[in-house]
């Protein structure tokens, strides 16, 4: 049987290599699995960290900060060449520690319906589940959390993105999208649905995919035995990344949507961070006024 392909995308990532990699044999037990890793020009000793602790892994340095999703493809296409090709590929941060058979789990969730699977994530240090389901964007929802925020709308379906739902975590659970720190995608999903969207630079790409799947008849699904730590969360702090995250999530909404339809919910959006900016959270304030500015939101044609 072809292996599964375990594909990380790396940029300065040295400090939390050594712990992903010392979890994957772990995570990964039950299966037969390779490693690739794509590196997006790494400052720090990355490479050589990657190369010292995992020899046999196949490492693609793209040569540039190309973004997520244009090192997702990079690792794919280098994972396409193997002889027999691959049963189905393992999307990871290497912020990720999978706990004990955490890929097995995932890779037997696939089936003729589900081409995505993703697994419990917890933070670290934390007993309780993240809330990793997502549902689709919508003008409601996007109003729902400006207006009551979103962990208490995410007990309404149309009032916000989040599923919150303790049910929903503690069975297999089928949702719009999921976060992208981990996902198990079937090699038949891959083939039906194409490269990952490069002009997403991070965030939304995972997104954007599972939506496209979804579109094309795959499910993302939720196995719960399945669990992981995410030590990640930078998004929430950076001004940087929380403006880029949501940009990224307008651009992503006008493509599946109209122009009328966009406008209403760019505007919920900048509700919601001007709302949160009024509160002193720097991060809301550098999103409103990102989405202010004129040709912030240019959306650029996707695959």
């Amino acid at each position: 049987m072809s292996p599964v392909a375990v594909i990380v995308v790396t940029w300065n990532s040295a400090p939390v290599l050594p712990g992903f990699l010392a979890a994957l044999p772990e995570g990964m037990a039950g299966l037969d699995w390779r490693l690739v890793v794509a590196d997006n020009d790494s400052a720090d000793d990355t490479v050589e960290v990657l190369r010292s602790l995992a020899p046999d892994a196949t490492v693609v340095q793209t040569g540039r900060n190309a973004g997520y999703a244009a090192g997702v493809n990079a690792a794919l296409r280098a994972a396409g060449e193997w002889e027999g090709g691959y049963r189905a590929v393992l999307v990871c941060n290497p912020d990720i520690r999978m706990r004990q058979g955490c890929a097995k789990r995932l890779v037997d969730t696939l089936g003729a319906q589900v081409g995505i699977a993703v697994p419990l994530l917890y933070e670290d240090g934390r007993e309780a589940p993240l809330h990793s389901l997502r549902r689709e964007s919508s003008v409601s929802r996007a109003l729902g959390e400006a207006v009551i925020g979103n962990r208490r709308a995410g007990r309404f379906p149309r009032l916000s993105e989040l599923v919150t739902d303790p049910a929903a975590y503690a069975r297999p659970t089928r949702a719009d999208w999921a976060t992208g720190a981990l996902m198990a995608l079937s090699a038949d999903c891959l083939a039906a649905c194409g490269p990952w969207d490069e002009s997403f630079f991070l965030y939304s790409e995972e997104t954007e995919y599972c939506l496209r799947a979804r579109d094309r008849g795959w499910a993302t699904q939720l196995e719960p035995t399945a669990e992981a730590v995410h030590l990640g969360g930078d998004s929430r702090v950076s001004p940087r990344l929380w403006t880029l995250l949501t940009l990224n999530r307008v651009r992503l909404y006008g493509r599946r949507h109209g122009p009328g339809a966009t406008v209403c919910f760019r505007a919920a959006v900048l509700l919601r961070e001007a709302s949160r900016a009024a509160l002193g959270r720097r991060a809301s304030r550098a999103a409103a006024t990102a989405l202010l500015r004129p040709g912030a939101l240019r959306v650029t044609p996707g695959p």
